[in-house]
């Protein structure tokens, strides 16, 4: 309901005096924050019960990837370059909502806390043993005393990265519950100053590959 209100309020604000349509720009992504918020505690706790869940199937990895532009275009600039480096035939069994909710948030984040002029590198590697999604940043880098608790809920290493980059923090948490779900574990990569690499490791019984394809996109292209 206040969505709508700042909705139609946004729809009139040029007649409105300047500082009263800063206002209404503050409340409405203050609004849009609070939505997503709510959105990911909804998906956290569903992933966390026994509700019952969508049914495994096997997904093409560049086909979840590919899904996710649409999501990547709002954050990312002409100046950011994503790298995508995915075999044509890698698939994964699993649940496609809570795998592109997963792959989704570790690319958003990625190019979020990726400066303008950085990349991110998407890959998908595969062995014998287990099938290896990635998303690699050129962000700041993490301090490792700091890793193991990423994954919690609401734990930020900096209190105030999450109003700069609009984040629930609640992504991770989300990721690592989805990955459970699919037999599978999250490592985290990072140093200070030398960016950050988040890897999926799926079992081998729910991967399959074959041949390589490099597709290179920056923002704003069509």
């Amino acid at each position: 309901m206040i969505k709508g209100y700042l909705e139609t309020l946004d729809m009139f604000k040029d007649s409105l005096p300047k500082s009263m349509q800063k206002g209404i720009v503050n409340m409405s992504e203050q609004s849009e924050r609070m939505e997503q918020l709510i959105e990911d505690l909804l998906l956290l706790s569903r992933l966390e019960s026994d509700e019952k869940r969508e049914e495994n199937q096997w997904h093409k990895v560049l086909d979840i990837v590919n899904s996710i532009q649409s999501a990547v275009e709002s954050v990312v600039t002409e100046q950011h370059i994503i790298s995508v480096k995915i075999p044509d035939e890698a698939y994964v069994y699993g649940s496609y909502k809570e795998l592109y909710s997963a792959f989704s948030n570790l690319i958003v984040n990625a190019i979020k806390y990726s400066p303008d002029g950085g990349e991110v590198e998407i890959k998908w590697e595969s062995s014998h043993l287990n099938g290896v999604f990635s998303v690699k940043d050129a962000g700041l880098g993490i301090d490792p005393r700091h890793i193991p608790r990423l994954t919690e809920r609401f734990f930020r290493v900096d209190k105030g990265r999450g109003s700069k980059t609009g984040g629930t923090g609640l992504g991770l948490a989300i990721v690592k519950h989805v990955l459970l779900h699919h037999d599978a574990k999250l490592q985290i990569r990072s140093q200070p100053s030398h960016g950050s690499t988040f890897s999926c490791y799926f079992p081998a019984n729910r991967t399959q590959h074959e041949s390589v394809s490099t597709l290179i996109f920056k923002g704003n292209e069509s």
